[in-house]
């Protein structure tokens, strides 16, 4: 079942938007804190994210560029900012719609479904700036090279996107990889990281994994910015 993720500090318009959405069968949560937007979103795994641009702390903006970073989306920005600068900003930082309020609700279904039933069909791709990995098929693109990494390879990597700057911790790699760090040598999990930085070497990107030793793994920073 689709999630939607509202993120609107009008408590009146989320729960309007939380109501009509739910009558519609999706599954809705919202954003009610502002402190951790991104990280709250990207908590929630969701299908499809409404997204207003006038908020405390981070503004839209930002969060819509974060998290289409992540490979999350679609994103449906709904927002009082009427002027074409702002719509097109948006749009160039990945947003996937632009309705200004107010709007009418049959409008705003219908563009969440056509977003939805449009990202059913794609892979999303997560961005880590010098390089971009396909989320399903695992194809990971650094300019005009591209290599496919195998299962595991492409569980590591993604994760290791996703999280960055922070560390994946080792059980985290466990659990995504063989579901439990029950029975399984840690061995094992130093031969995969080995083979995926090997494999990255054929694309001049081995040196961006780094480990912490006794803890886990991140990537460090794109070296282009």
């Amino acid at each position: 079942m689709d999630k939607i993720v509202i993120v609107e500090d009008d408590v009146l318009l989320r729960e309007e938007m939380q109501n009509i959405l739910e009558k519609q069968g999706y599954v809705v949560e919202c954003i009610t804190s502002f402190n951790d937007s991104v990280d709250d979103i990207i908590s929630a795994a969701p299908s499809l994210i409404i997204l207003d641009l006038n908020l405390p702390n981070l503004s839209g903006f930002e969060i819509c560029r974060r998290v289409k970073a992540k490979g999350i989306g679609p994103i449906v920005v709904l927002t009082s900012r009427n002027q074409l600068n702002d719509e097109l900003h948006a749009l160039d930082l990945g947003a996937d719609d632009y309705l200004t309020k107010p709007c009418h609700p049959r409008r705003l279904i219908a563009r969440v479904q056509k977003l939805l039933t449009i990202y059913s069909t794609i892979s999303p791709i997560l961005d880590a700036g010098d390089f971009k990995i396909e989320d399903l098929s695992n194809r990971l693109l650094v300019g005009k090279k591209s290599i496919i990494l195998s299962d595991n390879e492409g569980i590591i990597m993604k994760e290791l996107v996703k999280s960055s700057p922070s560390i994946v911790n080792k059980e985290k790699l466990f659990q995504l990889l063989w579901g439990s760090s029950q029975f399984v040598d840690e061995n094992i999990l130093q031969v995969n990281m080995t083979r995926l930085r090997k494999t990255l070497e054929e694309v001049g990107l081995a040196h961006r994994i780094k480990t912490k030793r006794g803890i886990g793994y991140y990537l460090e920073g794109d070296d282009s910015q």
